[in-house]
């Protein structure tokens, strides 16, 4: 093994028990890998903070303060000074050091390690002491704090000082030393950390030791990743003197230099993998070419019982032309509520059947795919293409003539939720796949709708109404095309959106009784979180019958959904409501996609801080559909965290969703972002952030994009360094060309 992949146990104080815990946290297991976990932010460890300065809640501070007096305590209380000499630390169960600078005392606190810092303080003297501050009785505390004596802090070059108003001045270049061969530095990196590095004694100053030590180990042995003409052409650091700056500045400059080359090497690198699929597909002739429209999709268009919005028209001529050119299309149409998408999809698989194909859209519930049966029937009666819908509830007798329907090529197109993958599912000849709401199948899943056609893979149209930010839509879907309607069919109105408060509930009851008697039907939505299934569930028996008190039967008629209920009882409950059977209905978040009742003009969402901005945006399209004005109430508590308000306010003010969905990025990241957990990024970033680095990404993107025109296969003598580094592991993307 070489030093460069010496294992983290081996380390200067690390062990085989911290480096469990080490690889737990991080996932890395040697010294190499360690270098690549990175400080999330710094603190500068040459300032000194007076005690009369220090206020709770504040980040990091660094005092220099004299020991006044220390009391050790048991589960008594205050242990007598007379005991101490013959005490048994093992009794104690907490310390306190009270401080003094002469402009204030505080303590310093201690649960843990008490017997060593006992000795160390219980002497006197002055020392450094460095930690988050926090109010405590009244007094000022840190708890834990590391500990330096000020001889060792303030000796050599690099002293801090403190100057006559108690403020602090560097002598020199730094306190905190480097490691071995890199500069002292003042920047003192904080790093992540859990509950298990802490119960293993990492601290975050034994993290910094030990990150010495893994540079020690492990720097002189790091290759160089991007090519020297990559490095000049924009302008990035070697990633040697990268490593050792950003775990061990020596300046705010050499830190901003180090930052940007890492994070661009790793958006760089995540754009190539993904691009580098997409040449490659886009170059393979391995498309079922489709010259032609057909006579289907000209009876449907010139059908229609309304015009096409500009926007539709140009993503429709975009899938035409891929569908037409010889090679696969991987297109991901993105549009937001009621923006027209399924429209979009009816004219796209018609283009397959005047083609000699087969269609089919794939959609993640059987609610949502009877309603885009049913609309996709409506449009295609002019046309006589044979549609199909095929979900978990079909009947038997009904099942095997869809089966024999597909695989005779009578059906054309066919609707259905994941039954469409079940194995005695086989078409003639599948030339496109569309699905909707893509991130609600598995990987899996997909895959096996694609494999369906055996001798050329089916044109792939991923479908979402969740609006995704650009910067996640090129790392989710780097590899797809993306075409995006952002424009609303005419005579859609806007949805008014209203905050209220539990003041507010009974005027709220009485403009939904309002709306009910002028022929209109409302939804009330509960929030569903996942770690807490069985207090939702209440909340939700609990507001049902409130409701039920506000709104009796008769001549009220409410329906409920949720998540407890079998597919059975749910359809029939939605279909209640959906027919105008029942004027509200009650439900969880699972009315989110796919519930189309233009009769509704009313959606009210309790609990609405308890909502993601992107998940809220969708809930609130389920109103406005209709000619009638709508409204939607977005319910809280009258107590409001700064970033829950400043949500709410931004839900009130714009419809945009893609407005909603950056910010809800910035927000929240982009880890649950329609859906998405951080593990549905093609690869984990450590230092970019999707949300921060927009532009950066855009700028690693275009230079990958230039080095594929040069080389679409990297086998060029400049490029090998790209090319050995793409087969890592961690970029072995999964080719969503076939897997969309």
């Amino acid at each position: 093994m070489s030093l460069r992949e010496t294992e983290i146990q081996y380390l200067p104080g690390v062990g085989p028990k911290r480096a469990e815990a080490l690889k737990a946290e991080f996932g890395v297991s040697t010294a190499s890998g360690l270098l690549r976990i990175y400080p999330y932010r710094y603190m500068d460890r040459s300032r000194l903070t007076p005690i009369s300065d220090v206020r709770s809640g504040a980040a990091y501070v660094q005092v220099r303060a004299r020991v006044k007096a220390v009391w050790l305590y048991d589960a008594k209380g205050e242990i007598a000074p007379e005991r101490i000499a013959e005490l048994k630390f093992n009794t104690v169960k907490r310390m306190k050091a009270v401080v003094e600078d002469g402009s204030g005392e505080m303590d310093m606190t201690f649960f843990r390690g008490i017997k060593w810092t006992y000795e160390k303080l219980a002497g006197g003297g002055e020392f450094i002491f460095f930690g988050r501050p926090e109010e405590y009785a009244g007094r000022m505390s840190i708890v834990h704090p590391e500990i330096d004596k000020v001889e060792a802090a303030l000796s050599g070059p690099g002293a801090v000082t403190s100057g006559s108003n108690g403020t602090a001045t560097t002598t020199g270049q730094a306190v905190t030393s480097g490691a071995k061969g890199c500069p002292k530095t003042s920047f003192t990196g904080i790093y992540p950390s859990g509950e298990k590095l802490k119960n293993s004694g990492i601290t975050g100053k034994v993290m910094v030791k030990i990150m010495q030590s893994a540079l020690n180990a492990a720097l002189p042995y790091q290759q160089e990743t991007i090519p020297d003409y990559l490095l000049k052409r924009h302008r990035l650091v070697p990633l040697r003197y990268a490593l050792r700056n950003i775990h061990f500045p020596e300046s705010q400059e050499a830190l901003a230099s180090a930052t940007y080359r890492l994070k661009f090497e790793e958006l760089f690198f995540l754009q190539l993998s993904l691009l580098k699929q997409q040449y490659r597909r886009t170059r393979a002739d391995n498309g079922i070419k489709m010259p032609k429209v057909g006579e289907a999709f000209n009876k449907c268009y010139s059908s229609l019982p309304f015009p096409l919005t500009g926007a539709q028209k140009r993503v429709i001529t975009e899938i035409r032309n891929d569908m037409k050119s010889g090679h696969q299309m991987n297109r991901l149409l993105q549009g937001d509520v009621g923006s027209g998408k399924t429209m979009v999809a009816v004219l796209s698989a018609l283009i397959a059947v005047g083609n000699g194909c087969q269609a089919c859209i794939m959609a993640p519930t059987e609610v949502l795919a009877q309603q885009h049966f049913k609309n996709i029937s409506r449009y295609l009666a002019p046309t006589g293409v044979k549609a199909a819908l095929l979900t978990g509830s079909t009947r038997t007798a009904e099942r095997r003539e869809i089966h024999a329907g597909l695989e005779d090529g009578s059906i054309g197109i066919i609707v259905g939720t994941h039954a469409l993958i079940e194995d005695n599912v086989r078409f003639k000849r599948l030339g496109l796949a569309i699905v909707d709401e893509q991130h609600r199948f598995g990987v899996e899943q997909r895959a096996k709708l694609w494999r369906k056609n055996q001798d050329c893979p089916p044109h792939v149209l991923v479908m979402t109404a969740t609006p995704i930010p650009r910067t996640l839509a090129m790392t989710l879907y780097g590899d797809l095309e993306v075409s995006v309607i952002d424009e609303l069919p005419p005579g859609r109105k806007p949805v008014v959106t209203l905050h209220g408060t539990e003041a507010k509930r009974l005027g709220l009851y009485r403009f939904i009784k309002e709306e009910i008697a002028a022929g209109r039907q409302a939804f009330i939505v509960y929030p569903l979180i996942f770690e807490s299934e069985k207090m939702d569930y209440q909340n939700l028996e609990n507001g049902i019958e409130e409701i039920r008190r506000h709104f009796p039967f008769p001549p009220y008629k409410i329906a409920v959904v949720h998540g407890k209920l079998d597919n059975e009882e749910k359809n029939f409950n939605m279909e209640a409501f959906s027919s105008g059977r029942a004027n509200i209905l009650v439900a969880t978040s699972v009315i989110e996609v796919g519930v189309d009742v233009p009769n509704a003009s009313v959606m009210v969402i309790e609990s609405a801080e308890r909502f993601g901005l992107s998940q809220l945006h969708q809930l609130r399209g389920r109103v406005g559909r209709g000619s009638d004005k709508a409204w939607c109430v977005l319910m809280t508590s009258h107590k409001l965290s700064k970033e829950s308000k400043s949500r709410i306010e931004l839900m009130c003010r714009t419809e945009n969703g893609f407005e909603i969905a950056e910010e809800d990025m910035k927000m929240r990241g982009p880890g649950d972002l329609e859906g998405t957990q951080q593990s549905g990024l093609p690869i984990q970033l450590n230092i970019a952030s999707l949300a921060k680095d927009s532009l950066l990404l855009s700028q690693a993107r275009e230079a990958a994009r230039a080095v594929l025109e040069e080389d679409p296969t990297l086998s060029q003598p400049q490029n090998v360094l790209l090319s050995t580094e793409l087969r890592k592991d961690k970029y072995c993307i999964r080719d969503y060309s076939s897997i969309s």
